[in-house]
């Protein structure tokens, strides 16, 4: 008897997810910056992942319309998510009608779940490569790649994907405001898109523009993601919202892009001196001197140089 209880203990250990009655503490509040009428930002920490941030660090975009509420991005965890809700609440009790996923990295979507939670029957819009590859192993990825990043703290987070594909040139009217999706192919990864509103000469990047905090660019192709800027600068926004760091005008546009075009530039001329991505690195360092003090330099640019050297090899081709 006392053998048999000891097994079934041990089945029913081991087949219980560890936590799956307990969910990660609330993020709190964060302070909402109006950047133009009725668009307004949560801008998160520049920082990755952590403990201290719990999963959040991204830039939630607020879009007020006269039918409800659009939100861009909502965060990275379900309580990111919530967070937005209640930060929400201070300036407006119209509902969520809409929400809108950059790309398809966890960090900006995974708050859906939390949206929702509170608001069902509102569409969740993102290009059809995120809504394909969240299911097939994305979105997974990323659930667990906050749990350990967070340690635990993201822990009750689920997969709640996009249902409603959208693409270069769409255009969405939500109430008074209408909105113009743009998407110009591999930038950041092949899934972004850029979400101009029309009626607020306003643009949110996702994450094809950092400020403060270098990309990673893994997924992508840094010379695609620099004509990808190249080109939507050409719409003449007034308000940039990057994916993560402060948002601003074309002088922070053109300062935050610098970072890439620095250092394609500086890479494209030393290939052409025979030097490899090893020997290139202290030149492209110093090129890129006054953004060494941005979140995740040191970590990156090394990868970064590496994949600028194998974009230029390959085009050389």
């Amino acid at each position: 008897m006392f053998i048999k209880f000891f097994v079934v203990l041990i089945v029913s250990l081991f087949s219980t997810p560890l936590f799956a009655d307990t969910k990660g503490p609330a993020v709190p509040n964060y302070p909402l910056d109006k950047l133009a009428e009725n668009i307004y930002v949560i801008h998160g920490p520049i920082t990755t992942p952590n403990p201290q941030n719990q999963g959040f660090m991204n830039n939630p975009g607020i879009i007020l319309t006269s039918k409800g509420v659009v939100i861009v991005d909502p965060g990275g965890t379900v309580q990111s998510g919530e967070m937005v809700l209640r930060v929400l609440k201070t300036i407006s009790n119209k509902p969520v009608v809409a929400v809108f996923n950059t790309h398809v990295h966890g960090d900006h979507w995974l708050a859906n779940q939390a949206i929702q939670a509170r608001y069902p029957n509102a569409p969740i819009y993102a290009h059809p490569e995120t809504i394909k590859k969240i299911p097939e192993g994305a979105g997974q990825e990323w659930v667990q790649l906050m749990e350990r990043s967070t340690q635990g703290k993201s822990i009750g987070t689920r997969i709640v994907a996009a249902n409603h594909p959208i693409n270069n040139s769409d255009k969405i009217t939500i109430g008074d405001t209408s909105l113009t999706i743009h998407h110009y192919g591999v930038s950041h990864t092949d899934t972004d898109i850029m979400i101009a509103v029309d009626t607020n000469k306003a643009l949110f990047m996702g994450d094809n523009l950092f400020n403060g905090r270098l990309p990673r660019t893994a997924e992508g192709h840094i010379g695609r993601t620099i004509e990808a800027c190249e080109k939507i600068i050409k719409i003449n926004p007034s308000v940039i919202i990057p994916g993560h760091g402060k948002s601003g005008g074309k002088k922070m546009f053109y300062h935050s892009l610098d970072v890439l075009r620095i250092l394609y530039t500086t890479v494209r001329q030393q290939y052409e001196l025979d030097l490899s991505d090893f020997e290139m690195k202290p030149v492209v360092v110093k090129a890129l001197d006054k953004y060494k003090h941005w979140e995740t330099f040191d970590s990156l640019v090394g990868k970064s140089i590496s994949q600028a050297y194998l974009e230029i090899e390959q085009a050389d081709f």
